[in-house]
């Protein structure tokens, strides 16, 4: 039987099911913010995926917040890594959420306060405004750099999951998710 919850020896599949859907849904929102950077304006696959990026952040916005209070209910009973190497994990994983938070986080805020508003999904979220409220863009315009650098510490997780752990290690800690 799968145990909804985390054990020291692995994550519980509600952990797993959190993890491996965010991982899918960021790998397409980074592909949707390459995508509007890397080419031309009018091409068609720049406009389709980029039009799907604020509803992707939404969504991966309350996966992390969910994913977080999850995590929180489990903190005693989730698998721990000892030494050097578990304290540098364990501050990458505080810097993932740390991005994962403040990316989306000042984006809605700037929406919040936006002449566009914002909707989920069609759903209104934000209504339009005559004018924009100043403070709430400035915020915003670190976003796209912020975003970034979290597709960077994604990546570093990626990769010492995989390399460090997989093949140098040779400790499987990534069955621990699988």
């Amino acid at each position: 039987m799968t145990n909804l919850s985390d054990t020291p020896d692995r994550f519980g599949l509600v952990s797993r099911v959190f993890h491996w859907s965010m991982a899918v849904l960021f790998a397409l929102q980074f592909l949707s913010a390459a995508a509007h950077w890397a080419l031309p304006r009018a091409n068609p696959l720049r406009e389709t995926l980029w039009s799907y990026h604020a509803n992707l952040g939404m969504t991966l916005f309350m996966l992390v917040l969910l994913r977080g209070a999850w995590g929180l209910l489990n903190l005693g009973k989730r698998p721990a890594d000892a030494g050097l190497m578990g304290q540098a994990a364990k501050a990458g994983h505080i810097a993932l959420y740390v991005f994962m938070v403040i990316v989306p986080a000042v984006r809605i805020i700037a929406a919040a306060g936006g002449a566009r508003g914002l909707s989920y999904f069609g759903i209104s979220v934000f209504p339009v405004r005559e004018a924009a409220i100043a403070w709430t863009q400035a915020v915003a315009e670190w976003h796209g750099e912020m975003g970034w650098i979290l597709a960077a510490v994604v990546l570093g997780h990626i990769v010492m999951a995989t390399v460090w752990h997989r093949f140098i290690q040779r400790d499987d800690v990534l069955k621990r998710m699988m």
